[in-house]
C-alpha cells in the first residue's frame, strides 16, 4: 500500500506488484469501491454498480483530473479576497503550479462572478474565474 501525505492532496491508493489499484468512486453517493486492473489505455474496472464509475475509474486510473478552488487578492475591495475556481477540472499533476500561480494574482475590484481572472491558469488552457462579486469600498462620508 502507498499513501501519499505533505504537499500533495492527502489520498490513499492502494497498488499491487500486478498493477491492479482500488479507490472509491466520487460520482454518486453511492460510493462503489472500485477495483481498475491493467496497464495502457484499456485498464479493466470492477466493483462499480454504474457506467459512470466505469468512466470514473478509467479516468482516474489513466490521468486524474481534479476542480481546485482558491482565493484571489482583491485591491480595493469590499473584501481582501475573492473565491476562484477552475472553469473545468485540470490534471490532478498540476494542482499545485496552479495554486502557486493563484497564490501571486491580484485583482482589480469591481470582480464579477465568472470573470476571468486568469485565462490559462497553469498552462492547462482552462480559464480561472471568479465566484463571489466584490463592487469595491464603498466611499461614502
Amino acid at each position: 500500500m502507498e499513501t501519499r501525505t505533505g504537499m500533495e492532496m492527502k489520498t490513499e491508493i492502494k497498488t499491487s506488484p500486478d498493477r491492479k489499484r482500488e479507490f472509491v468512486c466520487i460520482v454518486c453517493p453511492v460510493g462503489c469501491s472500485l477495483i481498475i486492473d491493467g496497464e495502457g489505455e484499456s485498464p479493466r474496472v470492477s466493483g462499480n454498480q454504474c457506467k459512470r464509475g466505469e468512466v470514473y475509474g478509467k479516468q482516474e486510473y489513466l490521468r486524474p483530473m481534479r476542480m481546485v478552488t482558491s482565493s484571489v487578492a482583491v485591491d480595493g475591495g469590499a473584501q481582501p479576497l475573492c473565491s476562484v475556481k477552475t472553469e473545468r477540472e485540470i490534471d490532478k499533476a498540476k494542482i499545485f503550479e496552479a495554486i502557486e500561480a493563484i497564490r501571486s494574482m491580484r485583482v482589480r475590484a469591481p470582480v464579477e462572478i465568472g470573470q476571468t481572472i486568469a485565462q490559462d491558469i497553469a498552462g492547462t488552457g482552462v480559464r480561472l474565474i471568479a465566484t463571489t462579486a466584490d463592487a469595491g469600498r464603498s466611499h461614502t462620508a
